[in-house]
């Protein structure tokens, strides 16, 4: 299991619409779109395996990438 928190910035998302948020976990329990939720790993693995089981819908976070594996175009 990961033991790094997830850091939820629903303004970084890139996939951010009503058509996406609407079928997000985050919009569905918090009723929108937040300015940043912290979740931890405890929390995040009970998210998804609610997800898994089709009780909640996934977390359609999508952020952009950085790092040494990001080529520039």
């Amino acid at each position: 299991m990961n033991s790094e928190s997830v850091v939820i910035d629903c303004d970084s998302c890139l996939v951010r619409s009503a058509s996406a948020c609407g079928d997000c976990v985050v919009s569905v329990l918090l009723g929108g779109p937040p300015q940043g939720v912290e979740v931890a790993p405890e929390e995040m693995a009970a998210l998804t395996a609610l997800a898994d089981e089709g009780l909640v819908p996934p977390l359609r976070l999508v952020t952009p990438l950085s790092g040494p594996d990001v080529q520039a175009g």
